[in-house]
């Protein structure tokens, strides 16, 4: 049965190495499942008295995340049979909680209320991109971006994936707010001394910080010993030392019991919240009290992020699992495209952000996932989450930022297909690869380079070589970066 769905032997993958890669996949994003609604909700502190989140909100983000990532995950891997996996978009998540908290300031409602009045714009953004997929408009856009751009996704992911790797993503906390990260802080302080002063005065933990750092590069000289070595789920095998590693270090060094948060978690999932605050939730009258021009700017804002973003993503993961021909195209863009708004629709529906493509997924095709049975297995766990949610939890951000940074080393070897002769494809990529890190935009960062190129084309005189498509999309880039409100 599995054969006949997933074509397993056809892509040269068996359902032990496809499962291993969904768990892999679902080890590396699973922190989106708590962090997401903790960014959702937590700028509702201070609105209308708050100080604290909107607890039936958070719960209902929760339940949201997982349902509508599993959604779009079983329609990736049936429409399109393809390993990639989704979730609610870091960066777009972000953006949607500044434009909740804006609705609700300018309408005078509670941040409850805004959010149900953005989730409209989501609702609206995923109808369209599931018109533009279905009608072939999305795949005409990919295919008007150049070759050498599209070459470039992959290794400027790759610089993103490290500089999340060794940044955000294992960070350390000091009481007053301020943050550590193992580059910004260990590996840039003068001396160990230097940054140890600085974190005691903020509250944080110095010792902390030292176990990130031993925790993180345990857990990737693992996985790199176990790939040379051919063996099948180095990227799980390594995370799971990693995590050995740090749960110990916190009982030892730390006197800190990792598990301690599994005494009194609650394995029941809160539907009833989900049911009484977003599920279907939509407030149109809410919306429009910001002004229908405000309102459709926005939809676009969202809708030109998350399709690069997206677009990046697809072609980046699947250029590194060998799945694009000689011109840097995938087959069955179209049925993937279409995955990604019917999650969006579904995250609409449920009470969470766009949901899109997620760039992890290249840990899931690194592991050897090469069909839809990653992406279902992935999405299967992420069900499972809603009742297994404080374990997911104790997996340390250390352990997945092992997996990044080896995935992120893997992705760069894309270089190679650069022609370095070629200033028309070196400009644009360069841009790309200084760009995405620093911003953690996978979309803005094409744009850029798509400005880069066409702008080199007509200073040369070349204006012909240049699509029309590929104009309208470096004009709307432009458009995007200095018009949009």
């Amino acid at each position: 049965m599995l054969e006949k769905l997933f074509h397993l032997k056809e892509n040269k993958t068996n359902i032990r190495t496809e499962l291993i890669a969904g768990l892999t996949t679902f080890m590396t994003m699973a922190y989106i499942i708590a962090l997401n609604p903790n960014l959702l909700t937590n700028f509702g502190a201070g609105l209308g008295g708050d100080t604290e989140p909107v607890p039936q909100l958070w719960n209902a983000v929760f339940l949201a995340t997982c349902i509508a990532s599993a959604i779009g995950m079983f329609a990736m891997a049936f429409l399109a049979n393809k390993p990639f996996c989704l979730g609610p978009g870091m960066g777009l998540n972000s953006f949607f909680a500044v434009v909740v908290t804006n609705i609700a300031v300018a309408a005078g409602v509670s941040y409850v209320e805004g959010f149900q009045a953005a989730i409209c714009i989501i609702l609206i953004e995923g109808i369209v991109f599931l018109l533009l997929s279905i009608f072939n408009i999305r795949e005409q856009i990919v295919r008007a971006i150049p070759l050498g751009i599209r070459l470039g996704i992959s290794p400027a992911i790759g610089l993103m994936l490290l500089n999340i790797g060794f940044g955000s993503n294992a960070q350390v906390f000091g009481q007053n707010g301020s943050s550590f990260t193992v580059m910004g802080s260990f590996f840039a302080s003068l001396t160990p001394r230097t940054v140890s002063d600085t974190m005691a005065s903020a509250g944080a933990n110095y010792d902390q910080l030292v176990l990130t750092v031993i925790t993180m590069f345990v857990g990737l000289f693992v996985i790199l010993a176990l790939d040379r070595k051919k063996i099948k789920g180095a990227v799980l095998l390594g995370m799971l030392s990693a995590s050995l590693i740090y749960w110990g270090g916190s009982w030892l060094v730390l006197d800190v019991n990792p598990f301690a948060s599994l005494a009194d978690a609650s394995f029941v999932p809160p539907f009833k919240d989900m049911a009484e605050t977003t599920l279907f939730k939509f407030n149109f009258e809410t919306l429009g009290k910001i002004g229908w021009f405000t309102a459709i700017s926005i939809v676009i804002t969202f809708c030109i992020i998350d399709m690069f973003d997206t677009i990046g993503t697809l072609l980046g993961t699947a250029s590194r699992a060998g799945m694009v021909d000689k011109q840097g195209n995938m087959p069955k863009m179209r049925e993937a495209l279409t995955a990604d708004a019917i999650g969006t629709i579904a995250g609409a529906v449920t009470g969470t952000s766009t949901v899109t493509t997620f760039v992890e997924s290249a840990s899931g095709v690194e592991a050897g996932g090469r069909t839809g049975l990653t992406a279902a297995t992935t999405g299967i766990l992420f069900l499972a989450a809603m009742f297994l949610a404080p374990v997911a939890a104790i997996i340390p951000a250390a352990a997945t930022s092992s997996a990044l940074i080896y995935v992120g080393i893997l992705m760069l070897g894309g270089l190679k297909n650069i022609d370095f002769s070629d200033m028309n494809q070196l400009a644009p990529v360069a841009v790309m690869l200084i760009s995405m890190p620093i911003s953690g935009s996978i979309g803005h960062a094409i744009g850029l380079g798509m400005i880069v190129y066409t702008f080199m084309k007509m200073l040369s005189g070349k204006f012909k070589e240049v699509s029309l498509l590929t104009y309208a999309i470096s004009l709307l880039f432009l458009v995007k970066f200095f018009l949009v409100a």
